[in-house]
């Protein structure tokens, strides 16, 4: 990892602010911003709409920014909580998402924000404050060393030790999160640096390259398309749009060729698209992971073959296969197995210069795509809908949920065995659809929710939860209520950390140690902060409680909560 080298400033005592835009007159003095100030303006200017802050000392000259300034301000409770709101809003958008923390122990909270942008390849500012530069190796209050912490998880770090860089260095941030592989960038701001003034001076948009197909590119792919019999696609990664989601879609229809995704990133190719051939990740159904192995071209979009797609690097390592890598990162990092062609594009370059191939017709690959397409709807098919005997089951959640879910609807989650019912039976219809984290990071669910809520509220936004993970991030549905988002949240709560237990039982059967919990009653602390809490208990209260809960959401007065207590078992699939 790098950092912008600056050399170190003096601290002279800050100048008054002069609250004033207008032009200077002929002679007169240069209009002047203190450097927080600049910062929000050019983050303005970049087009942020919001930031995901929890406040600090460190950088009270900036939240002084953000009181007049369009962007709207986010207050979170937990800056592990805004720094996933950021982190999802990276994903939601073609803009970085952008949180702002304080120094110490408000950076150490936000340092788990940081690794999932990294691993999910997803832009991403966040902004620390930072001791005074004459306090400095000092052992001040709350000092840390700010590249220590975040050089090996983020791709760039920068400190603003020069007061007048201050735009250049938000402009440099926003574009390094951008360009190549999207990831994490890191900005430490000195408290004293941040109130100095500056002159005012504009800061232009750094573009970024999109790459895309050459002549040569697209050649070698339509012939290696020509002579494939059972070509597949795989979709992932974060640095999609919808326009190239319908593209790509339209395409692949067209030619009847298959598409998988990635673990936790569908809804690039619809669930109801003909090409639709499932999820391919953790809990994949096994027919998704032998088609990697039978097909004889894969072309992977936007993502790499990597550990999860390959069932820890088993699956497709023989170095004769054919695979084509559609990367906008020239160094592949993450990939395994062989690499026919490396094309440098970003998915929407990328679906741009393939729409110059026109393949013939071929009924072998037709019914290749019908075999995989069959397998997948027969996968996805809702569970019974009459409720069964005992305590509350997903399943049935599921089959009274979905039917009744908008065109458009988002599902956001995190980590845990209660994911599996998003990945089987959620319907991602409309990109984005899908927001979660590839890191399995547990407590993501709710603050994405929160995100995705205020970046799309005319849209239905459900999140799937475990008891486990929601008691990590749950308080900020403080900030839903606060900011008015309004997402409906499924509980699912098994009194255990399930997955892990699921490997005990496999590595240690009979001897549980670590995962039992003890819940509050979660419908009841849902109503606590504000929003409506439903508690079911049984399956047979399954129908009504769904009914009660999807009401209650169409009323969009605050959040819904539905509190499902189901058995300790194995889940979904």
């Amino acid at each position: 990892m790098t950092q912008l080298a600056s050399a170190p400033a003096s601290s002279p005592a800050p100048a008054p602010h002069p609250h004033t835009d207008a032009p200077t007159a002929l002679g007169a003095p240069p209009v002047t911003e203190s450097a927080g100030h600049a910062i929000v303006r050019v983050l303005e200017e970049h087009g942020i709409p919001r930031a995901y802050v929890v406040p600090g000392e460190s950088y009270l000259e900036v939240l002084d920014g953000l009181h007049d300034s369009t962007i709207e301000t986010v207050v979170c409770r937990h800056e592990g909580g805004a720094a996933y709101m950021a982190e999802a809003e990276g994903k939601l958008g073609h803009l970085p998402g952008v949180a702002m923390v304080t120094r110490g122990p408000g950076a150490a909270n936000a340092l788990v924000g940081v690794h999932t942008a990294w691993q999910d390849s997803t832009a991403m500012v966040l902004f620390i404050g930072l001791i005074p530069v004459a306090h400095r190796h000092k052992e001040a209050f709350q000092e840390f060393d700010v590249n220590g912490w975040f050089a090996a998880g983020a791709k760039q770090v920068m400190v603003l030790d020069v007061a007048e860089r201050a735009p250049e260095v938000v402009a440099e941030a926003l574009f390094t999160a951008r360009a190549g592989r999207p990831g994490p960038v890191v900005v430490g701001l000195p408290e004293d640096v941040i109130r100095q003034q500056i002159a005012k001076r504009p800061q232009p948009v750094l573009p970024v390259a999109d790459g895309g197909m050459t002549a040569g590119d697209i050649e070698a792919l339509r012939r290696a398309l020509s002579e494939s019999r059972k070509p597949l696609f795989v979709t992932g990664g974060n640095d999609w749009d919808e326009t190239a989601s319908w593209r790509l879609t339209a395409w692949l229809e067209q030619h009847r060729l298959p598409a998988v995704a990635e673990w936790r990133t569908e809804g690039i190719v619809p669930f109801d698209s003909p090409s639709y051939a499932g999820p391919i990740g953790y809990g994949r159904p096994k027919p998704t992971l032998d088609v990697l192995e039978e097909c004889d071209l894969l072309v992977f979009i936007g993502t790499l073959p990597g550990d999860v797609i390959t069932d820890g690097f088993l699956v497709r390592q023989d170095w004769s296969r054919r695979n084509f890598l559609v990367s906008i990162d020239p160094t592949l990092r993450g990939r395994s197995g062989a690499v026919s062609h490396h094309i440098l594009a970003r998915p929407r370059a990328f679906v741009r210069d393939l729409e110059q191939i026109d393949l013939a017709p071929d009924e072998r690959r037709a019914e290749w795509t019908e075999r995989l397409r069959q397998q997948q709807t027969a996968f996805s098919a809702l569970p019974e809908r009459t409720p069964g005997d005992g305590r509350a089951s997903m399943d049935t959640v599921m089959a009274h949920l979905v039917p009744r879910l908008q065109h458009d609807a988002i599902v956001t989650f995190g980590a845990g065995e209660h994911t599996n019912w998003a990945h089987r039976w959620f319907p991602t219809r409309t990109f984005p659809s899908m927001l979660s984290c590839g890191n399995g990071s547990m407590g993501y669910s709710i603050p994405s929710a929160v995100t995705a809520s205020l970046r799309f509220p005319e849209r239905q936004v459900v999140s799937i939860a475990g008891d486990g993970e929601f008691l990590m991030n749950g308080q900020e549905l403080a900030t839903a209520k606060q900011l008015g988002a309004t997402p409906l949240v499924i509980l699912v709560d098994n009194q255990e950390y399930g997955t892990i237990r699921t490997h005990q039982e496999r590595h240690h059967p009979g001897r549980i140690s670590g995962t039992q919990l003890e819940n509050p009653d979660f419908a009841m602390l849902a109503r606590a902060y504000g929003g409506h809490g439903i508690r079911v208990e049984t399956d047979a209260e399954v129908p009504s409680a769904v009914d009660a809960a999807l009401a209650a959401w169409r009323e969009r007065e605050a959040f819904v909560l539905l509190h499902v207590i189901t058995e300790q078992r194995s889940q979904a699939y």
